[in-house]
């Protein structure tokens, strides 16, 4: 049994993680910037070196760094609190990993592959061409990945980087910067419209098939690798909103159709075979499967 830290730790992602480490038997201790009456839980912001040296007055074995701002929209609004949360609360993470001592577990984010011509992202590109971030958000995990190269240089600390593709399911509250699965259906099923760009694709993986692979990455830490953990269901925006119309019923005149996104990737397809070889990752869930319980999920939080 390991004790194990997780930053990030009530949100979407997070509250999914804890639960799975503590099933495999681990001690998790968690991180978040919620109140919230827990003998395990601190309140801290990662971007605060002072609230994080009482987190880390106690040794830790693996830190799982999920605390972040999320999304590119949010990050273009509100792209100080970006910077602050997401560069200067790792760069804090990875001072406080080379004084004490613990493995780092860092969530990291398919945007920062850019636009590229490849077909297929595999973990190595960014190093084979030249990385060109389009969005405030992107630019910020890039940054954080270069960080973390620096330290293993530098400090030779222990690290795994894991770039998240388009994770879905229950357990996803809306808001307006949420993911393109949760913000669709969660507009149809209030009648609210949505904007299609038409001619772009991403690969989707449902929660259950996401969790359990990033619980395993404690369990069989490689330090220095980087991993691609997405799904094998690669498919159009277009057909992922056709998908919620016809399973909520919503009217299709709701959906706005436009030719481009900018600064936006127009295609993600990942490269998981590495993830497929050390971490047993294994995504088989797809839209049809997984869209109507993150559908009942939404009714029932929302009662709708």
């Amino acid at each position: 049994m390991a004790r194990i830290l997780v930053t990030g730790s009530k949100g979407t992602l997070g509250s999914r993680l804890v639960a799975e480490l503590e099933r495999n038997g681990h001690e998790v201790w968690q991180v978040d910037t919620h109140h919230q009456a827990d003998d395990r839980y601190f309140r801290a912001d990662v971007a605060n070196y002072r609230q994080l040296e009482r987190v880390f007055e106690q040794p830790y074995d693996y830190v799982y760094h999920l605390a972040a701002e999320f999304g590119r929209v949010n990050g273009e609004e509100y792209y100080d609190t970006l910077w602050q949360t997401n560069v200067i609360g790792t760069r804090n993470i990875l001072e406080l990993q080379r004084r004490k001592g613990f493995r780092l577990i860092f969530a990291s984010s398919s945007e920062i592959y850019g636009e590229t011509q490849a077909e297929v992202l595999d973990e190595d590109l960014p190093l084979r061409q030249p990385i060109i971030p389009h969005n405030d958000y992107a630019l910020t995990k890039w940054v954080n990945e270069v960080q973390i190269m620096n330290f293993e240089r530098r400090y030779e600390v222990p690290v795994v980087r894991l770039r998240f593709f388009n994770a879905y399911g229950p357990g996803e509250r809306y808001h307006n910067y949420r993911s393109v699965v949760c913000l669709m259906a969660y507009r149809a099923l209030t009648g609210r419209p949505w904007t299609v760009y038409e001619g772009y694709h991403r690969t989707f993986m449902y929660i259950d098939d996401f969790i359990p692979t990033l619980a395993r990455v404690a369990d069989r830490f490689k330090p220095g690798e980087v991993y691609n953990i997405g799904g094998t269901d690669y498919r159009s925006v277009r057909e992922l909103s056709d998908l919620v119309l016809k399973l909520t019923g919503a009217d299709p005149g709701l959906v706005i159709y436009l030719p481009e996104d900018k600064h936006n990737t127009v295609s993600k397809r990942p490269d998981i075979r590495k993830a497929m070889r050390d971490l047993d990752h294994n995504p088989g869930v797809t839209l049809e499967e997984g869209l109507p319980p993150t559908i009942a999920w939404l009714r029932q939080e929302y009662g709708l």
